[in-house]
């Protein structure tokens, strides 16, 4: 047990699991989660016992999760299962070895959430550097994505794309995503990058557009291309945008602060 990858998964504000997880965590295969499902189809209730992510929204999941599935661009549809769901499937499985998992699911993944939002009751400076740390995490998930995005969208070959001199629709995505990794790195906070991300954003493309002499990204070649991305990577704001990102960073009361860690 020790040995699960627990990484929460969240869809519509419930933690759920991949069909691959499942799999893993049951010792069964994802034929046999799937020959399950379509054989007692009738008994699942969509959104209560699963989710079927098609479409625009299966690229955005897929977009904010990140839930650590292969070939996540050739994914068409995707099956997501509730805490209600993981039990018809051990019910189906009925070996000793899914209810244990099970069992352990319960307490260490499903209903760890609802405790660990259940902090009402303790004191507005609590909740706020719980909240922030909650904030950061799902910034951290959101550049991960981002990363994971940018190493699988990689399909396109040096001979297309030569002959069209520019970059293509592949490459641009690389690059609008390698800014949105490097914006996300320079806020730091996610409060932070909603207030100014837009701003940063916005200046990476126009310090990117100047050093490179194009009028768009999009005019870039194939040869700048590698170049575009280790500029990107070394990118750092001017001086008036660094006083706007740190203006943005949430202040946190040091005294109160102090005497938090001291009575703890």
């Amino acid at each position: 047990m020790n040995n699960f990858r627990l990484m929460p998964i969240e869809n519509e504000g419930k933690r759920v699991l991949t069909t691959t997880q499942l799999a893993e965590y049951y010792e069964t295969t994802e034929k046999r989660i799937s020959e399950n499902f379509t054989r007692n189809e009738e008994r699942y209730i969509e959104s209560k016992h699963f989710y079927c992510l098609t479409g625009d929204e299966l690229k955005e999941f897929l977009y904010s999760a990140n839930c650590g599935l292969q070939n996540s661009s050739k994914i068409r549809t995707l099956y997501l299962w509730t805490e209600k769901g993981a039990l018809l499937h051990a019910k189906s499985l009925n070996t000793d070895k899914a209810w244990e998992v099970y069992d352990f699911l319960v307490e260490n993944y499903f209903r760890v959430q609802k405790v660990q939002s259940n902090f009402s009751t303790l004191s507005p400076q609590l909740q706020f550097m719980i909240q922030m740390e909650q904030r950061q995490n799902e910034l951290e998930q959101r550049q991960k994505a981002l990363e994971n995005k940018l190493d699988a969208d990689r399909t396109i070959t040096i001979q297309e794309t030569l002959s069209y001199g520019r970059i293509n629709s592949t490459l641009r995505k690389e690059i609008s995503t390698a800014v949105k990794v490097r914006s996300i790195e320079i806020c730091h906070f996610a409060s932070t990058f909603d207030k100014v991300g837009k701003r940063v954003i916005a200046n990476i493309y126009k310090s990117l557009q100047k050093h490179f002499n194009v009028a768009s990204y999009n005019d870039l070649t194939f040869n700048q291309y590698t170049d575009a991305l280790i500029f990107i990577k070394l990118y750092e704001p001017d001086t008036k945008l660094s006083v706007a990102i740190s203006n943005a960073i949430p202040k946190v009361n040091m005294s109160l602060l102090n005497s938090i860690t001291e009575k703890a």
